[in-house]
């Protein structure tokens, strides 16, 4: 192809050459004939109409070199290069044309420009392990209702999620879908949205179309309520406005419910990036949790790992945003509370809830959605004090001994921490009703990778009382704690255990990562911080003598943390003294 676009560009270029060689005579015979007065004036009109002629040919040819000229290579200056938006995407667009897009992207989160120009039908690229497409499944499989919950999206995002639902679901298996919009501000989604959706029925009589609008926010947790108790489908699954399903999505997971109504499924979310709106595949992982019940991804087991099929499904502490349920047995154990606000907390709850209760929670990796990962968050009322709030409501209800894990993960008081909860008498009674297993079951059978925490002491700042200045982990890098005046934020927390270790910072919620221990060893004129296995190995004394009002002593070198002159050292004791913050149990 290159070859034959040159052949072409030198002939032009010879003709243009030709051209001018030919214009530059005709023009000079025309002066020799003015000046000799040889020729009559029907010679002279015909000979100046032929320079016209040969004047626009030029010009002709000048428009042709021109469009030979690749566009791909015509790019505008990008006038917003700080933004996110466009450092991969944007070159071929024009000024005006950024700056709309910009304007989208700061209301959306993500391209909402791209999304509205690519097909709502687009095709998504093959994520599954190979083994998923020699699968086949039952054609009896349980119907299936569509959830979608949805505030303040670009209606291109919620269509596409339309369109791909009814697409990709077997015409008899796809019963309903229900939209539920959150209290939008969006008017796209008003009459245009009603508009599609009526397209929509029109080409696919047999499902039911539903939309919900709330009139007030009401929090992920009322809505997902709201969208069940319209629901009539054997199998219900909850999914966000802003998600595409890819092919054969739904069999794995109805599958696997019709073998046990019991199992709660989700399936693998690939990442449609923010800004290309391309899609990533992403290893499947499973949903869990920290103490401060915020949601996170752990990997497989190592016993799954053995297994060497990345097509089988595979058991998890909890689940995310997404989940597929039969809707009945969600409905007999009482799982959609309507009390919680933000996706975090109500997420784990369910997953204990499930856990407990009778049920089980998969991981199916053989169903891929594509999920936008905007670049921030809207539409969030006071998000840190509603995940707080999710977390002592759940905490309260589920956790039993283990409560005050989320206090202490939050840095809030055991007690009389001033945060409204609300009434969770009826959640406890349900769950007594239920006779539902301990949380002590749920840690030891379902998640034993979370720490319990049970060998806490104390926590919270520690503060030399001699000088009134805490113990802060300083500069990471440096593995070397510093005094300061006690401002009593993370960098200056401390975790005190009945074993004598002092993890300063923060305190790791699972037992496979490792926690900054306070160190001494001989030679040194300062404490150390390293993970306390680094530091075991390498000899240093992790074990520390402490109570409260009095030295704090190693218990290998037998020095004490004292403040000298605003800085902390390692010397013989002298009887300074520290406190911690809060006690958790008397030492």
């Amino acid at each position: 192809m290159r070859l034959l676009r040159w052949k072409k560009r030198i002939r032009l270029v010879g003709g243009i050459v030709f051209i001018f060689c030919a214009v530059a005579f005709l023009k000079a015979v025309y002066q020799q004939l003015t000046e000799t007065k040889s020729h009559t004036m029907k010679s002279l009109h015909q000979l100046e109409s032929s320079i016209k002629k040969l004047e626009q040919l030029k010009g002709s040819e000048q428009k042709i070199q021109d469009q030979m000229v690749d566009p791909n290579q015509k790019k505008h200056q990008i006038i917003f290069p700080q933004s996110a938006l466009f450092r991969k995407w944007g070159d071929d667009l024009s000024e005006g044309d950024q700056r709309k897009a910009l304007a989208l992207f700061v209301k959306y989160g993500y391209n909402s420009f791209l999304s509205d120009r690519l097909p709502l039908d687009r095709a998504l690229p093959e994520t599954r392990d190979p083994r998923c497409l020699l699968k086949s499944y039952p054609q009896d499989l349980p119907s299936i209702g569509v959830l979608l919950i949805y505030q303040n999206e670009a209606l291109s995002v919620v269509q596409r999620a339309i369109r791909s639902v009814v697409d990709h679901t077997p015409k008899h298996l796809l019963k309903e879908i229900i939209l539920v919009d959150d209290h939008s501000s969006n008017e796209k989604l008003k009459e245009e949205l009603d508009m599609y959706l009526k397209l929509i029925e029109e080409q696919n009589p047999s499902v039911r179309i539903v939309i919900m609008r709330h009139k007030e926010h009401r929090g992920l947790a009322y809505s997902r309520a709201s969208a069940c108790r319209a629901a009539t489908a054997d199998v219900v699954a909850i999914l966000d406005g802003h998600i595409e399903v890819q092919e054969m999505w739904a069999e794995p997971l109805l599958a696997r419910i019709k073998e046990d109504w019991t199992i709660v499924t989700s399936p693998v979310f690939d990442v449609v990036e923010f800004d290309t709106f391309n899609v990533l595949p992403c290893t499947p992982t499973v949903h869990s949790f920290d103490w401060s019940l915020l949601c996170r991804h752990d990997g497989f087991s190592p016993e799954y790992e053995k297994l060497k099929d990345t097509s089988l499904p595979e058991k998890s502490p909890s689940v995310l945003h997404t989940f597929v349920a039969n809707r009945h047995f969600i409905e007999e154990i009482g799982v959609l509370t309507e009390g919680m606000y933000e996706n975090h907390g109500e997420n784990v709850e369910l997953g204990i809830h499930v856990w407990t209760c009778g049920g089980s929670i998969e991981i199916v990796p053989c169903s891929r959605i594509a999920h936008i990962e905007g670049y921030h968050k809207l539409y969030v009322h006071a998000v840190g004090l509603a995940q707080r709030t999710d977390a002592l409501r759940a905490a309260e209800v589920w956790m039993d001994e283990y409560k005050h894990n989320v206090n202490l993960a939050w840095n809030l008081p055991f007690k009389d921490h001033g945060i409204d909860i609300g009434d969770v008498s009826e959640r406890k009674k349900f769950r007594e009703t239920l006779q539902c297993n301990t949380f002590k079951w749920y840690l030891d059978n379902v998640y034993p990778r979370l720490d319990p925490w049970d060998n806490l002491l104390a926590y919270g700042a520690m503060r030399n009382i001699n000088s009134n200045m805490c113990i802060d982990e300083g500069s990471g890098d440096s593995h070397t704690p510093v005094a300061l005046t006690c401002y009593y934020y993370q960098p200056q927390d401390s975790f005190y255990r009945s074993t004598g270790e002092l993890y300063i910072g923060d305190i790791k919620s699972h037992k496979y990562e490792q926690n900054q221990c306070l160190t001494d060893s001989d030679g040194n004129e300062e404490p150390r911080l390293y993970y306390c296995n680094e530091a075991l190995e390498k000899g240093m004394g992790i074990y520390w003598d402490f109570t409260q009002g009095k030295q704090l002593k190693n218990r290998l070198t037998k020095r004490c943390v004292e403040v000298i002159n605003s800085k902390l050292v390692m010397q013989k004791c002298t009887g300074q003294s520290w406190e911690v913050q809060k006690i958790i149990k008397a030492f």
